[in-house]
């Protein structure tokens, strides 16, 4: 009698490890899900579907305003395929040497507080081609 209370908590014990396991797993792909979507997606998008996105597009022409504070910048980022589809974006933090009006970008946050914009923690910039390898020029002699 003894052997099957043994392998009855075994049992209960693998099931137990086995689906905190399962929970730990399924739980940890849905906190870092990230959608990658352009502008025209995100805006067909649900206000608490963009609580952390990465958006990419251009940056437009005009107002473009670099933060009060010092460090950051405002702007509208236009859609990359269709420019009627914009968003202002509001970013907090160092701003690339390379960012400038009709530089292709990545921003990385959410959707700002009141769904008035796009809140981004991150902006990337889209290396000219300058710095890619076949317009290099060879400095070696």
């Amino acid at each position: 009698m003894a052997g099957n209370n043994k392998k009855s908590l075994y049992a209960v014990a693998a099931v137990l490890f086995l689906g905190g396991l399962g929970w730990l797993i399924a739980s940890g792909f849905d906190e870092g899900a990230v959608y990658f979507l352009n502008v025209r997606e995100a805006l067909a998008m649900k206000p608490e579907q963009l609580k952390q996105a990465r958006l990419f597009g251009t940056v437009a022409e005009q107002g473009i305003a670099p933060a009060p504070g010092g460090l950051g910048v405002s702007f509208t980022l236009i859609d990359k395929d269709d420019a009627q589809k914009s968003m202002q974006v509001v970013y907090t933090g160092a701003v690339p040497d390379t960012f400038k009006a009709g530089v292709e970008v990545i921003v990385e946050g959410g959707l700002a507080p009141g769904g008035n914009g796009f809140a981004a923690n991150s902006l990337m910039t889209k290396c000219p081609s300058k710095y890619q390898k076949e317009n290099r020029k060879d400095n070696r002699g």
